[in-house]
């Protein structure tokens, strides 16, 4: 068979790329090795029949407002895509019982905050007030290829509009640690805390230089536009995108990996099936594949991309990640306040001393005493993925070693995630017990994915890393995933990139597959 393009994964970018080439009338296929499509964005019932859980990705605000979206929405909408609004956010719990939450109301996350600091409470607003006139331009350059003639554009926009003063003010932040960027603005021990949790769910420390930029936007873009979650769950944007492709003539077969790409004079022409068939690509093959299994495995070894491939074989993987899944009776009964059911997240990470402290222990090799945990709460806001009256909880464990040799706390003596997990699962609901004591006699089922399984369903998070790469300054912006590579060509003439590894990295925004799709198509 022979196509304008083959896209090679059906992750969410995969796909976003596949959709607008076959709008701009290329003939594509896409080829996925599972027999379900998705990527890390897959809701299953894992635990019980009637009980739909978010595999990995849960929250889906980014999708939401991606210039993907913005492009098809109605596409997207008419083949069922559904989203239903969390208008409150997210929460951080700490030692004491109490908790501070951002919610869409800014008088109820304001005052929240007053009740701590009325200081900060005004410095909240303020923050709140510049990002309304930032995000456009903050926006913009996440949403641009890297580097490109539209980055350099939004660059001189905001230097017209804000000054060059405001470019060393942004400069300064994406070079900044969490801790020192929110020392900077804030007294509040609670409040820094409570933002930068969101450092976490990336590979950032509070003291690790260029963290400070996600607990800044996450923080102000909940307060701004709120978060949303997928209608049933999060694959209603996979299910629609797929409807969306083959209503425009694409083709998508599943349960079939590629077994290599094909090269001649250097140029990718087509790929190989596991089940021998041998499909064309005239014009580019697009690997939606985290780049060492790329390099690793699909493309034969060159002589002349030797450095290239040692650099790729030098990209660092962020944390491994646990998924807990548990159904439930019934929510959680926080200790800090019953408000607290009414949040999609709510972070356990309870002081900027714990967070250092478990990706010190996770960076040695050590099960961390105390991980980071994000618990998700989707029926609290989207009551039919369980069970009328029951309940699914999501619960993200950060930050984890792919690989240990030794508990942290002295109390697991499992070598391997397989004979660990469950273990280390227990230790994980002990920690969510102390903070809504009573979970353990709401459980009605449960289903543990660790860093392994997690590389086990999903080849491409390796370690159990799902942001497919860390994000640290040497492996971002310009330098995601190889310098002079960012721009998702490789050095193989017609085989490009996309997905978490390339730029603009992780989430659910499919910014690498629609910048790369309108860059092929234009």
């Amino acid at each position: 068979m022979s196509y304008d393009a083959v896209v090679v994964g059906a992750g969410h970018n995969g796909l976003a790329a596949a959709v607008h080439l076959a709008a701009k009338g290329w003939k594509v296929a896409v080829v996925e090795g599972n027999a379900e499509p998705g990527g890390a964005v897959k809701t299953r019932e894992v635990t019980l029949p009637g009980f739909r859980h978010d595999l990995c990705a849960m929250n889906l605000s980014m999708f939401a407002g991606s210039a993907f979206f913005a492009q098809y929405k109605d596409d997207l909408i008419a083949q069922g895509l559904d989203f239903v609004p969390a208008a409150d956010c997210f929460a951080s719990v700490f030692r004491d019982n109490t908790y501070l939450g951002v919610s869409t109301d800014l008088e109820k996350t304001t005052g929240s905050i007053a009740d701590i600091s009325r200081e900060d409470a005004a410095a909240w607003r303020a923050m709140l007030s510049e990002f309304g006139s930032d995000a456009p331009h903050i926006f913009g350059l996440l949403g641009s290829p890297m580097p490109s003639a539209a980055a350099a554009k939004v660059v001189w926009r905001a230097w017209r509009q804000k000054g060059t003063g405001w470019l060393y003010d942004t400069a300064r932040m994406l070079f900044a640690s969490p801790r020192d960027f929110l020392d900077a603005r804030f007294r509040s021990a609670k409040l820094k805390t409570m933002m930068a949790a969101w450092g976490l769910h990336l590979d950032f420390a509070p003291d690790i230089a260029g963290g400070a930029l996600f607990p800044y936007l996450e923080s102000m873009a909940n307060q701004a536009f709120g978060m949303v979650i997928g209608k049933g769950g999060a694959d209603t944007i996979v299910k629609a995108m797929i409807g969306a492709f083959e209503a425009k003539g694409g083709e998508l077969i599943l349960g079939t990996s590629v077994e290599k790409i094909i090269t001649s004079g250097r140029k990718a022409t087509g790929v190989v099936l596991t089940d021998g068939r041998r499909l064309e690509a005239r014009r580019a093959v697009i690997a939606n594949v985290h780049p060492k299994l790329l390099f690793g495995g699909l493309v034969a070894a060159d002589a002349k991309r030797e450095q290239f491939d040692r650099k790729v074989a030098g990209f660092r993987a962020g944390p491994g990640t646990m998924m807990v899944h548990l159904a439930l009776s019934a929510l959680p009964d926080w200790a800090a306040g019953a408000d607290l059911k009414k949040f999609a997240y709510v972070h356990i990470a309870p002081d900027m001393e714990m967070m250092s402290k478990v990706y010190a222990e996770a960076a040695a090799g050590l099960l961390p005493v105390e991980p980071a945990l994000v618990v998700g709460q989707p029926t609290a806001i989207d009551p039919s993925r369980a069970p009328s009256g029951q309940h699914v909880l999501w619960v993200q464990v950060r930050v984890l070693p792919a690989e240990f040799t030794g508990d942290a706390a002295g109390q697991i003596a499992g070598k391997s995630w397989d004979e660990a997990k469950e273990a280390y699962a227990e230790r994980v609901i002990d920690i969510i017990e102390r903070y809504a004591p009573g979970l353990r006699g709401k459980i009605l089922g449960r289903s543990v994915f660790s860093p392994v399984d997690l590389e086990r369903e999903n080849p491409n998070l390796i370690g159990g890393d799902n942001l497919s790469g860390s994000h640290h300054l040497d492996q971002n912006f310009l330098f995601r995933p190889v310098a002079g590579y960012s721009r998702y060509r490789t050095p193989v003439d017609s085989l490009y990139m996309c997905g978490a590894s390339t730029w603009p990295g992780a989430g659910t925004g499919a910014g690498s597959g629609f910048m790369l799709a309108k860059m092929l198509a234009r």
